[in-house]
This record gives structure tokens, sequence and C-alpha cells, in this order.
């Protein structure tokens, strides 16, 4: 029910109904009880076109939203972890993306924590280390006959192999059969996958030590740049095996944000906007322009 509806039923002027909302809203959200939270995930959302970000943070254990703030600089959570401090609660671990300054605050503010790098945003940047992998080989090629089944393949690179068709299947290894280096960046993309089945952690261990030496190994620059930022990040990502969480919840919730701001057609009362946020694991119905 949109506060349109509830001003027309009461009889009540819009802005009426938004100020009497907002202020319930106010004395809910004055103070956000932490105690019980262990478990994270921070991520930003897209307020705005133009780069204009906000920060949300969610109580995996219980998903709901505790904090939101403005940017996602690392002084965006500063608030967050003197709300941490304040309640005197310890957390155990933090999901997120490889975003450096969530990193940074999170070492810098909760150094205990531990940093659980989200496995869909490693397979995002994989894919687009596989996609710069194939236009790099596709310009190099100089058989003119190789480049015609390389071209148009982009999405069944991209694709995990169990989801192709079989002519799909078909096609991606011609592609595959006329290019080795290319072979060679699909076939670790399917294996990294693996990573994640693993219920040892030593395993898990061993299997990423192996995967980056192969990816070296290809010599191929894209897929070196990633198998150096899978190094640089080793912790984080192996932290899984002990804290099996991710931003996936937090992401199911920024859809619903995205959809609260799409109703409204926007916020102009930024205060409100982040209010109904932190209601939204309560809210059935969210009430909107």
């Amino acid at each position: 029910m949109t506060i349109k509806d509830v001003s027309k039923n009461l009889g009540l002027h819009w802005n009426t109904v938004k100020d009497i909302e907002k202020q319930k809203l106010v004395r809910k959200y004055k103070k956000i009880d932490l105690r019980g939270v262990k478990h994270i995930a921070i991520d930003e959302f897209a307020i705005r076109k133009g780069h204009v970000y906000q920060t949300v943070v969610m109580d995996l254990m219980q998903s709901r939203i505790i904090y939101v703030a403005k940017d996602r600089e690392m002084s965006s959570l500063d608030n967050f972890w003197k709300m941490v401090d304040r309640c005197k609660v310890k957390i155990e671990a933090v999901a997120m993306d490889m975003w450096p300054a969530y990193i940074g605050s999170t070492q810098a503010n909760c150094p205990s924590a531990a940093i659980v790098f989200d496995r869909f945003h490693i397979f995002r940047k994989l894919n687009d280390a596989i996609d710069q992998t194939r236009r790099l080989l596709f310009k190099e090629e100089k058989d003119i006959n190789k480049k015609k089944v390389i071209k148009g393949t982009r999405w069944l690179l991209l694709k995990k192999g169990v989801n192709i068709s079989e002519s799909g299947q078909k096609r991606l290894q011609e592609a595959l059969a006329v290019n080795e280096p290319l072979a060679q960046a699909y076939y670790l993309k399917e294996e990294l996958d693996l990573l994640w089945q693993e219920s040892d952690p030593k395993e898990a261990e061993s299997f990423f030590n192996e995967w980056c030496e192969q990816a070296i190994a290809t010599k191929v620059e894209p897929i070196l740049k990633f198998a150096a930022l899978l190094k640089s990040h080793r912790t984080g990502i192996l932290n899984w095996f002990n804290y099996r969480i991710s931003t996936g919840p937090l992401e199911g919730m920024n859809n619903k944000i995205k959809v609260l701001k799409r109703k409204a057609y926007g916020y102009r009362d930024i205060e409100y906007f982040n209010l109904k946020i932190l209601d939204l694991h309560n809210a059935r119905y969210a009430l909107v322009g």
C-alpha cells in the first residue's frame, strides 16, 4: 500500500502520512540492538546514476539491515564500528567483496574479525579475465579461419559448462581446439568452481595453490593478473572454509532496496529512505510514494 493510498483512504495530506510513518521509524531505529550479532555482510548499492552509492551492513544470522550510510568509503563505516563498540559485541566474520575501502575499514576497526570474500564477486572478476583473454587472443590470431571460429563465443566461454546446450558445446569445443591459451583459460575457470566443493580447509588451500600455479603457467596476461589478485586475497578466500558466509543474502536485500527506490521514483528525503531500508526485513508491504 502506498502513502498515496493511505492518504486518500484517511483523507490526510500525503506529507502528513509520510511524516507520521517517518516519526515512527525514527523512534524504532534510534538505537539498533546489535546483541548476538557475530556474522555480518557489507556491500553497496547505487542510489542514483553517476556512481553515487550507499553502504549497507546486514546481520546475517537474522537477515536484517543494521546500518546504512552514504558513499562507500572507509569513513562510511565509522559510525557502524562505534555502534559495535557501544553495544560491546564481538564480530567474528565479515563477508564482503574485494573493495579496498571495506577491507581497510574492517582491518582498522575490527582486526580480530575474519574477512570472507564472496565467491560470486571472485567469479565476476574471473569472467572479466576470461573475456579479456578472448579479446586479446582474437586480436593476436592471424589465421582468418580460426578468428571466425573464436568470434561470437563470449557467452559460451562465460557460461558454466553444465548450462551450455549440446549445439553450444560443439561450437565451444571448436573454438577451444583452435586456440590452446583460450582452452587453458576456459578450463581453469571451470576448475576453480571446484574449490568451494572442498570440505577440508587444508585440502582447499592445496587446491588453491595448485590452481594459481597452473594459472601463472599459462602466461596469458589477464589470467596472470587474476591469479595475482587471488594470491593477494588468499586469506579472505580461504576463510570461507571456516565461516561459510557470503554477501548473497545482502545482495538479495539490495534487490528489494532497488524495488523500493523504483516504486517511490527515488527519495528526496534520504533519512526517510534509509529508515525504510532498516525496516525492510519487517515490512510485508513497503509504504512508498
